[in-house]
């Protein structure tokens, strides 16, 4: 038996020695001694207890030794669950709790906090530093650079990744071998990845898109990675001409588009930009285009599914959609149990080789979520073209109710970016004493700019139907985001769900 996701992903390369990761200080790892110090980590997993089946959580800044982490789990066939380094010590006791991890690893830095969530959890902890520095690292020195890999199915588990939890306690993930591996096959194909690319990389790892969309695009087709910590401006641009790819958030694509020295010229050899995480604003999207001839490829998924649709890398790349369902994955959008006509919103559903498979301790979540068919219920409503591109209209949680009309957030958040000065909104539902909930707009204005928001009532007036209407318009000087760059519509119904209306 083997162990198709070491296999197919890291093991391939044992013998390769072209480049893998180039940090940003030019230091090169190849293939070859990527895949040796697996070996090593893997020996000192072994030797912490760890055996097949077991959740290794870790929370450690991004560097080559936390891919190093991951590729060791896989040998292993230890379940990997990557945390957000963001995340305090109350955060990070209830996944280390909940999943009931054998080994923690942390930052060398946060012992002290870390070892009572350690201890409580009874999970051994160990540590590792974005230097290669900890107790783990100094295991795996003492190792050898052979390791037997843990022979493997595809239905077993791989990783977990826990969502974010707006909406109550966050829910682990399960992702399994054939999950992720089936989904870099299909994006590397459709996005045409060879060993020829040099990938900017300068996502966090510890989301699915840093981590299973772009490392393991790059690890399945032999290409190499420059490796940033994270998006730093001066770093990015000054790594741009060595590179042939970016993956990136729409806030990476303004923040350099806010800077002259963005030019066409910069990244005319480059071979393509993709977005995700986030909605992109149409207008970022035409001025990303406008600034450097390039279009960029958006695309959509979630934790529970991978990648599910994407843009065309040969064709039609449309502002504001999100493409087409990808190859071997199939998307339905229902309302009221039935399919809908184009133009018509409901919620996306999707099955295929890259959906989960449910939620760690929780059935009955999963029973709620993923239908006995295979078929996941995303919460995220959408429409389809005539000719088959996706949109997303928003999430089901964000759809506001007012006076029993349906209002659907991105109808009125698209009127309000179109307005003088607006640079972004967010529309939010608030209390009301006689509808139910209103519609509140929570607007951020271009640089220097002053809004006139009687005259955006006014042009939302002409727009949009009355009962559509923002019952109040607040203005500040940036949305709330996550680290992947979405909106977090729930600390704005935190700050304003009891605004009077």
């Amino acid at each position: 038996m083997s162990n198709p996701l070491f296999d197919g992903l890291f093991g391939r390369h044992a013998e390769n020695d072209a480049p893998f990761l180039i940090t940003s200080s030019a230091q090169t790892l190849s293939y070859r001694a990527f895949v040796a110090r697996s070996a090593r980590f893997a020996h000192a997993l072994k030797g912490l207890g760890v055996t097949p089946g077991d959740r290794v959580a870790a929370q450690i800044e991004k560097s080559p030794d936390a891919l190093v982490l991951y590729a060791a789990c896989a040998r292993l066939g230890a379940v990997f669950l990557p945390l957000n380094t963001a995340y305090t010590a109350a955060e990070v006791a209830y996944f280390v709790e909940d999943s009931g991890a054998r080994v923690f690893v942390c930052d060398p830095a946060k012992v002290e906090a870390l070892q009572p969530v350690a201890d409580q959890a009874g999970a051994q902890l160990a540590t590792l530093g974005a230097g290669g520095d900890g107790t783990l690292a100094d295991l795996a020195e003492a190792a050898s650079e052979t390791f037997e890999t843990v022979p493997r199915r595809g239905e077993d588990l791989a990783a977990f990744l826990y969502t974010s939890g707006t909406t109550g306690r966050s829910k682990g993930a399960m992702l399994t071998q054939d999950n992720l591996l089936s989904n870099a096959k299909t994006l590397a194909e459709a996005w045409r990845f060879t060993a020829e690319d040099v990938l900017l990389h300068a996502l966090p790892i510890f989301h699915t898109h840093g981590l299973f969309v772009a490392t393991n695009v790059v690890l399945l087709t032999g290409g190499a990675m420059l490796f940033l910590p994270k998006f730093d401006l001066e770093d990015v641009l000054t790594g741009l001409p060595q590179a042939t790819t970016m993956m990136g958030v729409p806030t990476f694509y303004t923040r350099l588009l806010d800077d002259d020295r963005f030019t066409g010229d910069r990244v005319a050899h480059m071979r393509l930009f993709t977005s995700g995480s986030a909605p992109m604003l149409a207008d970022t999207h035409r001025a990303f285009t406008a600034r450097t001839g390039h279009r960029i490829l958006e695309r959509y998924g979630m934790t529970e599914t991978n990648m599910t649709t994407s843009n065309p890398y040969e064709g039609d790349r449309r502002p504001g959609t999100v493409g087409l369902p990808l190859p071997g994955v199939e998307v339905r959008i229902l309302a009221d149990g039935a399919e809908v006509s184009p133009g018509e919103t409901g919620m996306i559903e999707v099955r295929g080789p890259n959906v989960f498979q449910g939620y760690w301790n929780m059935p009955e979540k999963t029973a709620e979520e993923l239908r006995p068919d295979g078929w996941f219920i995303t919460g995220d409503l959408g429409t389809w073209s005539d000719d088959g591109y996706v949109t997303i209209v928003g999430r089901a949680k964000d759809l506001i109710i007012s006076g029993g009309f349906n209002i659907y957030p991105k109808e009125l958040e698209q009127v309000l970016d179109a307005q003088p000065g607006v640079l972004e909104s967010a529309v939010i539902g608030v209390p009301h004493p006689d509808f139910g909930e209103t519609p509140l707009a929570v607007l951020v204005p271009e640089a220097g700019a002053t809004l006139d928001r009687q005259a955006i009532a006014e042009a939302v007036g002409t727009a949009l139907a009355r009962f559509k209407h923002p019952s109040r318009y607040e203005v500040i000087d940036a949305l709330p985001r996550n680290t992947m760059g979405k909106v977090q519509k729930a600390v704005l119904r935190d700050l304003y769900g009891a605004a009077k209306t």
